[in-house]
């Protein structure tokens, strides 16, 4: 059913209720109007650590291939590219810890080869992930995936686990001159999807990718690993879950 509030003039707004539950009166009206004018339209996902638990196997492949070229990455160096595509990883090796042989684009590839084949064997999808995503694809939802994974990888992954069909769009750092904490790869992908800043929220398991969400002016609902799940830098989210299991249309409607 629809309701008319006169603004005078021949002018009027429709508030549509079920049954007879409208506002009120016209301040009621306009405020539900203006709420229904910010509602989220549009949520990106990131990949790594938020769909798939494939976080880890990053670091197996990077050490495996690294040691076959004599690159001597450990964990601990991990913290000086953690955030950075794999092109930019391998491109920074290169710099900091020159080695003869294969060039960095030969060692990305190499590294991306091995994550995809472990991430096949050993990787899942998330708990809570399809089941968030069923519930976007039935209230209407524009869905998102905007990863700093290259964009092989990426479909490579979801066509596997078969969740690809969930997405409206995928884009990936490949496509953008910077990847996270740069807002591009998130911009990007809400631009394909013919949404605003202010229509996205972002779901992220990172700081570098909140960041990203936070400069891009979207709202951002971080799900981080339980390791660094007190990282004090995740205030800056607008919302913390536990895990995807916790995201629902409640949550949604309070960003």
């Amino acid at each position: 059913m629809w309701q008319k509030y006169w603004l005078g003039a021949n002018v009027y707004v429709l508030i549509k209720a079920k049954g007879d539950n409208f506002p009120r009166n016209l301040p009621q009206a306009i405020d539900i109007c203006e709420k229904f004018d910010k509602m989220i339209s549009t949520v990106l996902f990131d990949m790594d650590g938020l769909l798939f638990d494939t976080e880890p196997l990053w670091g197996v492949s990077m050490l495996r291939v690294a040691e076959k070229h004599g690159i001597p990455i450990t964990r601990e160096r991990f913290k000086d590219t953690r955030g950075f595509h794999i092109y930019e990883v391998t491109d920074f090796w290169s710099v900091k810890y020159p080695w003869h042989g294969k060039s960095a684009r030969e060692v990305a590839e190499e590294i991306l080869d091995d994550i995809i084949t472990l991430s096949k064997t050993q990787g899942s999808i998330l708990p809570g992930v399809e089941k968030a995503l069923i519930m976007l694809k039935e209230n209407g939802y524009k869905i998102g995936l905007a990863s700093s994974s290259p964009i092989r990888m990426i479909d490579a992954l979801v066509t596997h686990f078969g969740i690809k069909h969930y997405f409206d769009c995928i884009t990936s750092a490949d496509e953008v001159e910077l990847g996270k904490p740069h807002p591009g790869v998130f911009l990007h992908c809400a631009k394909q999807l013919g949404s605003g800043a202010m229509e996205c929220v972002v779901l992220e398991d990172s700081v570098n990718g909140m960041i990203a969400g936070k400069a891009a002016r979207m709202k951002v609902v971080v799900v981080p690993d339980p390791i660094h799940a007190d990282d004090p830098r995740f205030s800056l989210a607008d919302k913390k879950l536990a895990s995807m299991e916790q995201f629902d249309m409640e949550l949604l409607g309070e960003l």
